[in-house]
Formats: C-alpha cells, structure tokens, sequence
C-alpha cells in the first residue's frame, strides 16, 4: 500500500456534514494537513501512532471506568488526524457561549435570590424545587463577584447542514481540559512542524488563565493567597486531570482529610501547622462536600466547609448548587434566559429537546421513541441513555417504565447526525462522528475561551455516542488564527 492510498474510498454517509470533505473535495482549511498526511507513507504514518499511544501510556494519561471487566485503569483513546476549526467558526462559537454563560450566571444569582424568572413565570417553579441539585442551603448566599460558573465545558455538536448545536451545559465541576493539553503536546511531538505551518492558536494558557482567576477570588487581601485543588482521591476517574492541573497550577493538591474547619475558616494541615486557605478548586460534587450538611457519610469532603463559604472566608470554584442550571430539564429555557437577562436573541441553538413530564410531548416520545434519544434529567457519561433506534423491543419496554415511574427525570431529543471527520483507523482514514467541549473560564475581569477545546469522537463505527465511558477517544482541537 502506497501512502496516496490513506483516504481511498472514504466513505461519505448521505446526510452527515463532515468536517473535512463538501461535496466530494477536500475543504479548504484542511488542505494543508491533508496533503502532509498523503505525503507521508503508511509506516511512518502507523509508528507515529503508536508513538502517541506510548507517550499517553508513560505519561499516565488515563480515565477510570468503573463498570468495566478490564480493571481500573484504561489509556484516553487518541486519533492522531486533528479536528480542524476555522477562525470564523471559532469567533462564532467564542460569541455564543459568553453570551449563553452571561445568561446562566444571571440565571443562578437570580434563583438563590430574588427568583424573578421565576415569579415572571418564564421557569416553572415546580421544575427548579424539584432538581436534586437545587441547594436550598444556597438560597441567599452571596458568592464572590457574583460568579458561579467559573469554569463550564459546553459541549457542541453540528447538524447534517453544519449548523451549531449546544448538546448540553456542564456548570458543576466539568472534565477533559488535560485531554485538551496534553492531545497538543503529543501532536507536537509527532507532527513537530505542523502548528506552526497552519497557523493554529494555543492552548496552553489554560492553567494559567484558570490560575489567576482562582487568585482573584481570594476573600483575604494578601498577596499570594492560599488557592488549593480538593479531589476526592486517586480512585476518582478524572484523577489524572486533578494531578494534572495542580501541577500545571503549582497548587496543593488536597483531599478532604487533608482540610479542616476551625471557627468558620478553613485550613490545610502542613507539617508546619495550620495554613489558611482562600480559595478551594473543588472536583468534589456538591453532595460528598460537607457531610454536615449534604451526605453525613462522605468521607471526600470536609465538615463545615459550607459554614466557612457562607461566611464569605472560602471561595469555592465552581459555586455549590450550580446543577439547577445544567439539570437536562432545566437546559430546554436557556434560550428563554437568553432573551429575558440579556435581552438578545440566542446565538447558539438547543438541540429540539422534549420534556417527559410534560403529557402531550411525553406522548409524542414515546409513540416516535426509535427516532429519539432519551436521556436522564441528571445523568453523565453516557450512562443511562436510550438510543431508541438501535434499542431492542425489550430495552424499549422496559425503558418506557422506568420513564413513566418518574417522567420528571426524563428528557428525549430527536437523533441528530453528529458531523463525522476522518480518524486513523487500521491505516485508513475513515469517518467517526464526534462533538466538541470547548472549556470557558469566568473570572472578576469577564469570560475567557481557550481557543481549541476537547473535540471526542465515537471510534466505533457508526456509533454517535463519544463518551470515554462508552468507547470514545479524542483529537487534538486545532483553531486557526486565520
């Protein structure tokens, strides 16, 4: 096989934008990478491949699943063709999601306090008091700066036309930026000379962004406050990225047993004492983080750590209580909170989503159920999805019950094409739908996007689902600056 053979009788689906191929021809902005790759011959191509999978292996770059037979540990499948965003497109997706966090952010102030979208019947209360991630405990507590969303991964997909859809908004304690760094790092080692060549814009500022926002948020005025990473332990899945960004940070990287709460402040134990802590980088969820509060037998979080933040003597990134805005339920009015906060119309469409507890679009679902994806309200990873057009008679059934047991812990949407590009796949290129996390960092001096984001890809054929859970890897992101 000759190297001009890579993207042989690339198979175009009908009805899929792909990212790389119109019409039959190469796209512009992937000219330049798909005539290197022509260039370069299959077993140069194949060991450059496994030179990625052996610097992700020495590195220990891994993700834990934790229903899988294999053991703990698995290495973050990575396809060494990147994904390419034009500078365009970029300046359009950096507009739509400040605009969707500036909402979001309102939207959370507003319903710990004064509730007007609420009492202006623009959300349902019912739907708000009925999420098990609206904190009540939070109901009046001011937040430093007013931001509660201070790091948020929104995750992005295209339709069959290339339109830009936002598939959902993760506000809580959202993961994949190390997979961002660290795709760029192995690109760069084995493509060295590519970056340059095409012009693509840097990811690495991230820790640094994401650095001196925590420092602005210090509620001591001191000059190098005291900025800690809380993790709930090596056993967590995304242990890696907490070892990775308090590295990257030069922060300490804690865990609950390591903090400690005297008169409403909190501490971390040293081997020289007590040392005040100012700001807390919390990947512990809200209920494992105070078990005087939330769930009394945590042993992750730290007793009295919500005492201390309602005092205003902690920040505490992201803010406690955020899953109000990401509940599935609750994402079907973002557009709504758009238009009645900032009064603009939405850059960034939802994807049609429908709400089971409602009865006349319930019935709709599940009398079209093959044609839509049914998801829960509170769900992650891929878990718990209904892919009705690849689900049996019998998952069907059995799902429907589960909806009807609690139809407020439902949302469905139609099935969206998910645009494809091309991954190295037993020395061909071949066509894997994927999706795109960009990460947005919110500090006092506004909203930063680094340019680039986590593009996961469903390397099974035909698969739609790009969750590392269910068998997905990632691409290095490429934004070009022209």
């Amino acid at each position: 096989m000759n190297s001009s053979l890579l993207f042989e009788n690339y198979p175009l689906p009908e009805g899929i934008w792909d990212e790389m191929y119109a019409s039959g021809d190469v796209r512009a902005p992937y000219r330049s990478i798909y005539e290197f790759l022509q260039s370069i011959p299959p077993d140069e191509l194949n060991k450059k491949e496994e030179l990625a999978r052996r610097l992700f292996m020495s590195q220990g770059i891994t993700f834990t699943v934790y229903s899988s037979g294999e053991g703990i540990e698995k290495i973050f499948p990575f396809d060494i063709i990147p994904r390419i965003v034009t500078a365009a497109e970029w300046d359009f997706i950096e507009r739509g999601i400040k605009q969707r966090l500036k909402a979001l952010n309102l939207f959370l102030k507003d319903v710990y306090h004064d509730q007007f979208i609420i009492k202006d019947g623009v959300v349902p209360a019912d739907l708000i008091y009925s999420c098990p991630h609206y904190i009540r405990e939070m109901m009046g507590v001011n937040v430093p700066h007013d931001i509660y969303v201070h790091i948020a991964g929104i995750d992005l997909i295209r339709d069959h036309d290339g339109t830009f859809y936002i598939l959902e908004d993760n506000l809580r304690t959202p993961s994949g930026v190390s997979y961002m760094i660290e795709n760029r790092e192995i690109t760069k080692r084995i493509f060295p000379d590519l970056i340059p060549q095409n012009h693509v814009r840097p990811v690495n500022q991230y820790p640094t962004i994401l650095h001196k926002n925590l420092v602005a948020l210090s509620p001591r005025p001191v000059a190098n406050p005291t900025v800690v990473l809380l993790t709930p332990g090596m056993y967590n899945s995304a242990y890696f990225e907490h070892t990775t960004l308090a590295r990257l940070m030069g922060v300490e990287l804690v865990e609950g047993r390591d903090l400690v709460v005297e008169n409403h402040i909190v501490y971390m134990k040293t081997t020289n004492g007590l040392q005040q802590v100012d700001v807390i980088y919390r990947r512990v969820d809200d209920d494992y983080l105070d078990p005087l509060v939330f769930n009394p037998a945590s042993e992750l979080g730290v007793s009295g750590i919500l005492s201390a933040y309602r005092k205003g003597n902690v920040a505490i990134v992201n803010a406690i209580g955020n899953g109000v805005a990401d509940d599935k339920a609750i994402y079907v009015y973002v557009p709504e909170m758009i238009k009645y906060y900032l009064n603009e119309e939405p850059l960034l469409k939802n994807v049609p989503t429908y709400q089971l507890k409602n009865p006349d679009e319930s019935k709709h679902v599940l009398d079209n159920i093959t044609k839509m994806v049914v998801k829960k309200t509170n769900g992650s990873g891929g878990y718990g999805m209904l892919m009705g057009h690849e689900a049996s008679d019998q998952e069907i059934a059995d799902y429907k019950k589960e909806i009807l047991k609690d139809p407020r812990q439902f949302i469905a949407q139609p099935v969206i094409s998910l645009s494809s590009a091309p991954c190295y796949i037993n020395g061909k290129a071949r066509p894997r739908r994927l999706d795109l996390r960009p990460f947005a960092l919110c500090g006092p001096s506004g909203i930063e996007i680094v340019p680039g984001g986590l593009t996961r890809v469903a390397l099974k054929e035909g698969s739609l689902v790009v969750n590392s859970s269910q068998g997905g890897g990632s691409k290095d992101t490429w934004v070009l600056s022209v």
